[in-house]
C-alpha cells in the first residue's frame, strides 16, 4: 500500500510538471521587463535558432509599399544569444507612456512572444503588447476606480433582414440607477468588428478612468459591426472559425448606413437613454469615420457630435450607385443647417488619407460649416485613434 501511494504521488507530481510545462512552454523568462526607468527587455528562449528578430510600434518606422500606396510600418530590431541560448532585445532608451504591441520573427516566422500571455488580434494578425504607466499609459490601465459594464448583444435589423451583434458598455452605476444617459455610437474600421474598440482601442478602460476623473460624462457607448455582411466578429458566429480578411466582410455600399436606425431603435427601446439630438454621439475610424460621416448627414436630426478618425472620405465616389452617397452637398448644407454641436476631425500627418481629410476640411471651411480639425504625428494607426478617443470624449454632452 505504501509503494501504491509513492507511486500515485509521484505520477501526480510528473502529471503537474507537465501540464505546467506544456502551459507554459518550459520558459522561465520574464519577457516583456520594464525596467524602473521606463526602457524594456524582450527575451526568447530559442537556442536552436540562428536569427531572431523583434518588430514593435516601439521602434522607429520604415516606409514601404503596399496595396493602398506608401505606409509607415513598425522597424525591425535584432536580439541577440546569450550562452544560455536565451535572446534579448533593451530597447535603446526609455519608452514614453503608452501601449505597445509587438511580435518576435524567428528564422523568418513572426510568433507572439510565448512569455506573455497578452496579446491582441488585430484583423488576422496577434500580436503582444504591453503599457508603460503614466500620462496617457494611465488611461489604457485598468485602475482601481469605478467599471461599468461590457456586454454583448443580439438586435434584428430589418434594414438588413439578419439578426447581428453588438457590443455595448454601460457606465458605472448604470444598474443601481434610474438616470438616463446619452448614447455615443463607436465604429471600427475596415477588417475589424464589434470588438475592435474593446481590443484594440482600450475603449471600457478610457471611459472608466476619464468618468472616474470627472473629465467625461457617464455614457452609453455602443460598438457596432459595421459589415453589412457579418452578424458577429469572426469566431462569434454562425460561420465558425474562418479566418478573418481586410475587406472580406466589409460592404462600404451604404446597406449599414442605410439600416443605422435599426441599431438606434434596439438601443433606446433596451436600455435608459436621452433619445434626443443632444442625446447622441458618433464617432469611428477609418471605414468607422467613412461610415460616421454619411450616417450623421443621412440622418441630420440624430446626432449633435460626430467625430472622423482617419476617415475614408472620398470613397462615396467609387459607390456613387447608393443612395445614401447621393446628393452629398445637399445633405451636408441640411445637416449643418442646424449644425452638430461639434463636428471634430483628426488625422495622422503621414497618414493615407491625410490629404483626402484635409480636402475635406478645405470643403467645410469653404461652405462655413462649423468644426475642429486636430493633427497629429503618424499614420493610419491605432495608436492615434486611442489618443483621438481620449480626446474627443471629453466633448461629448457638454
Amino acid at each position: 500500500m505504501k509503494t501504491l501511494s509513492i507511486l500515485i504521488f509521484a505520477m501526480l507530481v510528473y502529471t503537474t510538471a507537465s501540464a505546467q510545462q506544456a502551459l507554459w512552454g518550459a520558459q522561465e523568462i520574464i519577457s516583456p521587463e520594464i525596467h524602473a526607468n521606463n526602457t524594456v527587455t524582450l527575451r526568447l528562449m530559442a537556442p536552436e535558432a540562428t536569427k531572431v528578430e523583434i518588430t514593435g510600434d516601439f521602434l522607429p518606422t520604415q516606409i514601404t509599399q503596399t496595396p493602398r500606396g506608401e505606409s509607415e510600418v513598425p522597424g525591425v530590431a535584432a536580439l541577440t544569444k546569450n550562452a544560455n541560448g536565451v535572446w534579448e532585445y533593451t530597447t535603446s532608451s526609455p519608452l514614453a507612456p503608452e501601449l505597445y504591441s509587438y511580435v518576435m520573427i524567428v528564422n523568418g516566422v513572426r510568433v507572439t512572444d510565448p512569455n506573455n500571455p497578452y496579446s491582441m488580434r488585430d484583423i488576422a494578425s496577434v500580436t503582444s503588447y504591453f503599457i508603460i504607466g503614466g500620462g496617457i499609459g494611465d488611461l489604457f490601465k485598468v485602475n482601481n476606480v469605478p467599471h461599468g459594464t461590457v456586454s454583448r448583444h443580439w438586435y434584428h435589423s430589418p434594414g438588413l433582414n439578419i439578426t447581428r451583434r453588438i457590443t455595448i458598455y454601460t457606465p458605472p452605476g448604470y444598474e443601481t440607477s434610474n438616470e438616463s444617459y446619452p448614447v455615443f455610437y463607436l465604429l471600427h474600421g475596415a477588417g475589424g468588428d464589434e470588438e475592435a474598440w474593446m481590443a484594440l482601442g482600450r475603449a471600457s478602460q478610457i471611459l472608466d478612468n476619464l468618468i472616474a476623473q470627472g473629465k467625461a460624462k457617464p455614457m452609453i457607448v455602443v460598438m457596432t459591426n459595421g459589415n453589412a455582411g457579418q452578424t458577429a466578429a469572426p469566431g462569434e458566429s454562425d460561420r465558425g472559425l474562418y479566418k478573418p480578411s481586410f475587406m472580406g466582410d466589409t460592404r462600404m455600399d451604404g446597406a449599414f448606413e442605410a439600416a443605422f436606425p435599426d441599431i438606434i431603435n434596439f438601443v433606446e427601446s433596451n436600455f435608459r437613454t436621452i433619445n434626443t439630438k443632444a442625446g447622441r454621439a458618433i464617432a469611428g475610424l477609418s471605414m468607422g469615420g467613412f461610415h460616421s460621416l454619411h450616417i450623421s448627414k443621412e440622418y441630420p436630426d440624430k446626432f449633435d457630435y460626430v467625430g472622423l478618425f482617419s476617415s475614408a472620405i472620398g470613397v462615396s465616389q467609387q459607390n456613387a450607385t447608393s443612395p445614401v452617397y447621393q446628393n452629398f452637398d445637399e445633405k451636408l448644407r441640411r445637416q449643418f443647417a442646424t449644425p452638430p454641436k461639434l463636428y471634430w476631425v483628426a488625422c495622422g500627418t503621414t497618414d493615407f488619407l491625410y490629404q483626402a481629410n484635409l480636402d475635406y476640411i478645405k470643403l467645410l471651411a469653404d461652405n462655413n460649416y462649423p468644426h475642429v480639425y486636430r493633427e497629429s504625428d503618424g499614420g493610419h494607426i491605432w495608436r492615434n485613434w486611442r489618443v483621438y478617443l481620449t480626446d474627443l470624449v471629453p466633448m461629448l454632452f457638454r
